[in-house]
């Protein structure tokens, strides 16, 4: 929550959007299922643009653990009727 409070969720969703390399792509994602465990941090995620920029992260044929992460997100999103189109 302390990472909702201070605003860092923008930090991370900036970082992954930024982001060229697989391997720090892939700590971004993770990080983001880390905090995804509340309705209302899920909500901050969603505010920080989150849903958009998941949406629009590389699929990874090579890893596993991104796609699935992207999933789960994607999944939280859709579960609470945020919009994952945009």
């Amino acid at each position: 929550m302390k990472v909702v409070e201070l605003g860092s969720t923008h930090g991370l969703v900036n970082m992954l959007k930024a982001v060229k390399d697989d391997r720090t792509r892939k700590e971004a994602l993770k990080a983001l299922v880390a905090l995804s465990h509340t309705d209302i941090t899920v909500g901050s995620l969603h505010l920080a643009g989150a849903s958009s920029v998941i949406s629009s992260t590389p699929d990874s044929s090579e890893d596993a653990e991104v796609m699935g992460d992207k999933s789960i997100l994607l999944k939280k999103f859709q579960d609470l009727k945020f919009d994952t189109t945009s």
